[in-house]
């Protein structure tokens, strides 16, 4: 018989694309998390592992989320995450749509049908000081070596479009790039190359994370920046490592659609909890 003594806090493990997330429900109790306690979790030998930790808070709207990265560090945004987190609501209130409030703006989420998951990750930052950018310069063409391309999408994001994404050395550039003095917040950076017409192969580093093999708010991110630049449309399929997300730009902002999965669920338990913060 398992010992249930040892049982403290509960939590839920996702992915979407295997982009993955651990994820805390603190509606009904008290999280507090250290720094240190976030990247004992995020190690995939000592702990569960992740991309990025969120958390589900009381909100104004149906809930409020808050997200760290593997290295501790916050982010405002995390689109996948958030799809995520919405198909869990939904699931559990039977409602085919939800509003969440994040450190970004509120986002709307809602079921599509076919196991797929919209949100809204509201609009696009283009102007230097909302990536941030430490000068002030065109977002559209930075200078740097390949010529790419600033956004903010509740985070900052660099985009190069290359020919070929594969070639990428995407663990040396990605982390170069990442703390370019041009950005002081760092950045994510993403490497696309048009396949087709209002079509896109992405490889992703992630800030604060690394190579991951899938993002939601990178999408956004190229798929604004490609439109830009005129290479797509304002809708188009990004094809990454773990699978395709479908992004749209509309008036309303940019929605960002795939599919979800709730792997497990478990306990962290005290002994563990005491030892990692």
């Amino acid at each position: 018989m398992s010992d249930q003594s040892n049982i403290n806090l509960p939590f839920m493990k996702m992915h979407g694309l295997g982009n993955d997330f651990v994820v805390l429900d603190a509606r009904y109790r008290d999280i507090s998390l250290s720094n240190s306690l976030v990247r004992n979790i995020a190690d995939r030998h000592r702990g569960v592992g992740f991309d990025q930790l969120a958390v589900i808070r009381n909100g104004a709207e149906d809930a409020f989320l808050e997200f760290y990265n593997a290295d501790g560090s916050v982010s405002s945004a995390c689109g996948n995450a958030t799809r995520c987190i919405a198909r869990y609501l939904m699931s559990q209130t039977g409602q085919s749509d939800v509003s969440l409030t994040t450190d970004h703006g509120t986002l709307a989420a809602r079921d599509m049908g076919g196991m797929l998951t919209s949100v809204n990750m509201g609009f696009p930052g283009v102007d230097w000081q909302d990536i941030p950018l430490s000068d002030p310069i065109d977002t559209l063409s930075l200078p740097i070596e390949g010529d790419p391309v600033a956004t903010n999408m509740g985070n900052p994001h660099c985009t190069f479009f290359v020919e070929d994404a594969e070639a990428v050395d995407l663990k040396h550039r990605g982390a170069l790039i990442e703390h370019h003095p041009l950005f002081p917040e760092r950045t994510n950076v993403q490497f696309a190359a048009l396949l087709g017409e209002n079509h896109l192969r992405m490889r992703v580093w992630e800030r604060g994370v690394g190579i991951t093999l899938a993002s939601g708010s990178s999408s956004c991110a190229a798929l604004v920046a490609a439109a830009r630049r005129g290479l797509t449309g304002k809708s188009a399929r990004i094809e990454l490592d773990g699978g395709a997300l479908q992004v749209e730009w509309r008036d309303d902002g940019v929605w960002l659609t795939g599919p979800t999965m709730h792997v497990f669920s478990g306990n962290f338990t005290t002994d563990y909890l005491e030892s990692a913060r």
